[in-house]
């Protein structure tokens, strides 16, 4: 039983971000992923302007930008009557290079990212291997792999996610809650850009009969919608009730393919710790948070990158004291700039009295209308501003 570097769990956009960000500082790593083929069903699906920066040192974000949506703002908005909030991502041109959106699937991602490891002499790719168990001591982690031998390493990172084996292997707890809303995602080919004025790749709105989102990506539209009142989850499932609700958006949109419809619910949750000995959690693993602002992914794959700068530094003098301020960095970035943002999108959507959400947009329209304090909300809602605090905790 030989012993790698690196061993990561989860090859998911964050596992197989931090194997390219470790083989970047010269670290092998060796990626399992449970599954014999990535997973393309609809996920997280827009790339904030750092996260691109992050990308673009491991030669990724030219190839996916390539194949996604260059977004150059993004808006709430009043459905009825077409007023908007617009935030121009240009107000932050002088603190990024990518100032814009990307609309993008992050399956699009992984397949690049996987595509270009296997011609990585620095990793390892190993699908359809799932991890059961792990151990830990004073030297190495121990991972055991169904229907394979044991593989030591010297660390491990946990990317698998919601549901991480390793998370609850090594005991960490995973406090918070679940709301009580449930997501209906639909994805249809209708062209709504051609049918609403104004209308931006990224467009959260309010509408008479409830909240919903519009996001463009470069096939198709992915629609988040509600039940309505006295509707049960079964039924707003239904292709009868989704293009009932795609109909009140625009009358004849019901006309075109829905290709996907899926219900799911959104949870807020962090663990005490990302460093549990030699075991290391980034990404879903580690928090879980509303995905209205699309920071969730995004999140997870600073993790990565975060969790590489240290664990070159760790590898280079030893000392594991510095695993610590991983925790303590991306933990507060987590908690002041992701959850808390997050939390704050998805309760203005989910206003329902006119008369606030009235005072709200006039209040986005403000802020939006103001360079100085567009850019400042940019910056918080790009995710800049929290990566720039982190950078002072020791």
């Amino acid at each position: 039983m030989g012993k790698s570097p690196v061993a990561i769990v989860g090859a998911g956009p964050v596992g197989v971000c931090a194997a390219h960000f470790l083989a970047r500082r010269g670290i092998p790593s060796v990626l399992f992923e449970a599954e014999p083929e990535p997973a393309i069903d609809l996920r997280a699906s827009t790339f904030h302007p750092p996260t691109l920066e992050m990308l673009a040192k491991v030669g990724l974000a030219e190839p996916l930008i390539a194949l996604g949506l260059v977004t150059p703002d993004w808006q709430v908005r009043m459905h009825e009557t077409c007023e908007r909030a617009k935030f121009d991502l240009a107000h932050i041109a002088s603190d990024t290079p990518y100032p814009f959106r990307l609309q993008c699937e992050q399956s699009t991602l992984v397949s690049l990212a996987l595509e270009t490891a296997r011609n990585e002499a620095a990793i390892e790719v190993r699908m359809g291997a799932r991890v059961t168990a792990v151990q830990q001591d004073s030297e190495s982690v121990t991972l055991s792999i169904a229907g394979s031998e044991p593989v030591r390493a010297r660390f491990a990172i946990a990317a698998d996610g919601a549901r991480s084996a390793l998370r609850e292997a090594v005991g960490a707890r995973f406090e918070g809650f679940t709301y009580p809303e449930t997501t209906i995602l639909a994805t249809t080919t209708f062209p709504f850009h051609e049918h609403i004025d104004g209308l931006s790749n990224v467009n959260y709105c309010w509408a008479t009969e409830g909240t919903f989102s519009l996001l463009r990506l470069p096939k198709v539209w992915r629609c988040s919608l509600y039940a309505d009142d006295g509707e049960s989850i079964e039924e707003a499932t239904t292709p009868a009730s989704v293009t009932a609700k795609l109909e009140r958006i625009v009358p004849g949109a019901s006309q075109h393919d829905v290709q996907e419809i899926r219900a799911y619910r959104i949870h807020q949750r962090i663990v005490e710790r990302y460093d549990h000995g030699r075991v290391l959690l980034a990404g879903d693993a580690a928090h879980l948070n509303s995905p209205s602002g699309g920071m969730g992914m995004n999140g997870g794959i600073h993790d990565a990158y975060e969790l590489a700068d240290t664990l070159a530094e760790v590898f280079a003098d030893g000392d594991l004291a510095r695993l610590g301020r991983y925790s303590r960095r991306r933990k507060a970035v987590a908690e002041d700039a992701i959850l808390a943002q997050a939390h704050r999108n998805r309760t203005r959507m989910q206003e329902r009295d006119p008369v606030k959400r009235r005072e709200e947009l006039e209040a986005l329209q403000r802020i939006a209308n103001d360079p100085v304090r567009c850019r400042e909300h940019l910056l918080k809602t790009s995710m800049i501003a929290g990566l720039r605090q982190a950078e002072a905790i020791s």
